[in-house]
């Protein structure tokens, strides 16, 4: 790869440090940038902490990539806006793959050091509107807390949460008076028995896993307003 005018680059994202596409990603990068890459790794699965230590500690033009696996345009705002406070805005940048991590996620990440147009500074950083609709609590009756935690997502949670707001949609019910507002979460446990969602009132939590599972919900608990216990989650 071709000089940077970097003096630094971080990878920052969760389970980064450990399991199986922490595994991939650290022998991937070791290969592309050397066995000293490995310390500029930053876990962010318990918080950022470690990463603005990690910005205020140094000197010299950095580049963040951002590898947070829901991450969206508003993410990286929020992070460009963090660091701009928390160090000199004008030698941070920030890039991302947006969420689109795969087995060659340390590759992908690695081709964004030479890809100098997708970097993004930390100066003048949109602001949030003062009101928006997005600021206000969203009509509804019930809601929807399904876990995207990483024990879960093994199970596939991911497909079952896009399926989820397919059918609530479908339905009619999607964010309104009367319907359902559905949050992805990190993890809510029981781990054993995830995929988890949990629903508020009148507070059950539900095992689905499979599409099946998220048809009979909707219909059932979420549109006619009836529990299903053969789905509910053993409790102690």
């Amino acid at each position: 790869m071709t000089a940077t005018p970097y003096a630094q680059v971080l990878f920052a994202g969760p389970d980064l440090l450990d399991g199986s596409f922490a595994e991939l990603f650290r022998g991937r990068l070791v290969e592309l940038r050397g066995a000293a890459a490995l310390a500029d790794i930053v876990d962010t699965g318990a918080g950022h902490d470690g990463l603005w230590q990690r910005v205020g500690d140094g000197s010299g033009p950095l580049l963040v990539i951002d590898l947070e696996p829901q991450s969206s345009s508003q993410h990286v705002d929020w992070l460009r806006a963090e660091l701009a406070a928390k160090t000199d805005r004008e030698r941070v940048f920030v890039t991302s793959l947006f969420g689109q991590l795969d087995a060659d996620a340390a590759g992908a990440a690695c081709a964004l050091i030479e890809r100098p147009e997708l970097h993004l500074g930390c100066v003048d950083v949109p602001a949030l509107p003062g009101s928006h609709a997005w600021s206000k609590v969203p009509a509804h009756e019930y809601r929807v807390l399904l876990c995207n935690g990483p024990r879960c997502t093994r199970r596939g949670a991911l497909g079952l949460w896009k399926m989820l707001r397919e059918k609530v949609k479908a339905a009619g019910r999607l964010e309104c008076d009367g319907g359902v507002h559905i949050t992805r979460t990190q993890c809510q446990f029981p781990c054993d028995q995830g995929p988890t969602l949990s629903v508020y009132p009148p507070g059950h939590w539900y095992q689905v896993r499979s599409e099946a599972d998220v048809v009979r919900l909707v219909d059932e608990q979420l549109v006619a307003g009836r529990p299903v216990p053969e789905l509910m989650m053993q409790r102690p």
